[in-house]
Formats: structure tokens, sequence, C-alpha cells
């Protein structure tokens, strides 16, 4: 399973490593995941998500996860 984060599809980065000879050596940030149950009033459903961390605090500051599908809904978009 790819460390993306369900909501945002956070991923990680990826860059070089520069040392001080300017060697270069690649290296990747990983998200930080976290396992969360999210319970929606409006549908009344609890669903099991990964979520980035600053996606948790964003749905802290909205309300609720339909709140946040209205909101963020570009996210949502292909």
């Amino acid at each position: 399973m790819a460390r993306t984060c369900d909501l945002t599809g956070k991923r990680r980065l990826v860059g070089n490593k520069v040392s001080h000879a300017k060697n270069r050596t690649r290296t990747k940030q990983q998200v930080n995941l976290q396992t969360k149950r999210i319970f929606d009033p409006e549908t009344g459903r609890t669903i099991r998500l990964r979520l980035s961390t600053s996606a948790i605090r964003t749905l802290d500051k909205v309300g609720s996860l339909s709140k946040f599908l209205r909101k963020y809904r570009h996210l949502f978009v292909n």
C-alpha cells in the first residue's frame, strides 16, 4: 500500500542530501500518516482512513468529514 493520505493525496518528497564536498545522495521525506476513525454526524457513519497529521488538524478545524469534502472539493475533481 502506498504511503499516501486518503484525503489530501500527500505523498513523500524526494530530493538530494548535499554534503560539503557537493556529493549528492538521494533522500526521501515520508508523510506523517496516522490511521484514524472519523465519525461523520451528517451520515451517521464511522470511516477508517489513513490521514496525514495536517489533514487531521484541518478536519478538526472544519468540523466534520462532510464539511471538509464540501470545502476542499477542488482536491477531489479529476
